[in-house]
């Protein structure tokens, strides 16, 4: 199954150069030891926006990347991934923004990210959306929205409450388990699907879940229309009104772990724009994901 070319999709959020240091044995605190360190494209919204160019998907951006050297390469790089850059936003007075980790053998050890940019221009970046050649009040976007939780809390619960956001399909990510409280405004939300890790979903319910599937019933029953929820090698949920369905992912070596979540919410989007049935999604999903975490790529489904 292939994704019609023309179906629009918006990815909003962070999009910065990742600088990731990766050792080959496990590291403790204070060590100093040889490794690689990368310097590419990344950000929530750029990871997923990547993802879906490989599926056939050429996503538009929404964001803020500066007007300095590094913001002009970042620009370029996009373009040459496949994205659409014509609507972001650029200030002249602010930096490109950046993430930096450090990984081991056993995956992520600590990581800063310093969105500064992004999270100053707030609902500038949206403005072709509100009321723009993408959506305006008397014709809001009617597409996929891929969004991630970089943005302020002020700005994710306008998102969540906008009529300029009404008639999207929202697909949402916390980014990191420190930013999954912003999602609250789409608990509420009658078309908003949510793809969050085990401890994301327990932040959110203010309580401690043993599995994703209890994770993920308990956030439906708080209102939430849908969420897919994951727990690294064991069983991942997908519930809904539709039910509740778990699955466990491929077994696999980890190869790296930067990136995996939003792999598997890009993969998932993709096959279902593709016209994947949802249990099909599902599978597509975590076979991507677990593919990408052990060779560091993602392959297109079939």
């Amino acid at each position: 199954m292939t994704i019609a070319p023309h179906a629009p999709l918006l990815c909003i959020g962070s999009v910065l150069w990742d600088v990731i240091g990766r050792a080959p044995e496990p590291m403790h605190a204070g060590a100093d030891v040889p490794g690689k360190i990368t310097r590419l494209p990344g950000g929530v919204a750029m990871n997923i926006a990547m993802a879906l160019a490989r599926h056939g998907v050429r996503p538009t951006l929404l964001t803020a990347i500066g007007r300095d050297a590094e913001g002009e390469e970042l620009i370029t790089a996009c373009a040459q991934l496949g994205m659409i850059t014509d609507h972001i936003h650029r200030p002249a007075d602010l930096p490109t923004d950046r993430y930096m980790a450090v990984e081991d053998s056993a995956g992520l050890i600590a990581a800063i990210a310093d969105a500064k940019t992004l999270e100053t221009a707030g609902a500038r970046i949206l403005d072709p959306v509100t009321d723009g050649p993408l959506g305006r009040p008397h014709a809001p976007f009617q597409g996929t929205i891929a969004l991630d939780g970089n943005l302020t809390e002020t700005l994710l619960a306008q998102i969540a409450t906008s009529d300029a956001f009404a008639a999207a399909d929202l697909r949402v990510a916390p980014a990191s388990p420190g930013k999954a409280l912003r999602l609250k405004p789409f608990l509420a939300h009658p078309r908003a699907t949510l793809y969050l890790n085990l401890e994301e979903a327990g932040l959110l319910c203010d309580n401690r879940f043993p599995h994703a599937e209890d994770a993920a019933q308990a956030l439906i029953s708080l209102g939430l229309s849908r969420v897919l929820v994951t727990d690294g090698a064991n069983k991942a949920a997908e519930a809904s009104a539709e039910g509740l369905r778990a699955l466990a992912p491929p077994q696999v070596r980890i190869a790296r772990v930067t990136g995996a979540g939003d792999t598997f919410m890009a993969s998932h989007i993709a096959a279902e724009l593709a016209g994947f049935p949802r249990a099909e999604a599902f599978v597509s999903a975590l076979n991507a994901a677990a593919h990408y975490v052990s060779q560091g790529a993602d392959p297109c489904f079939s």
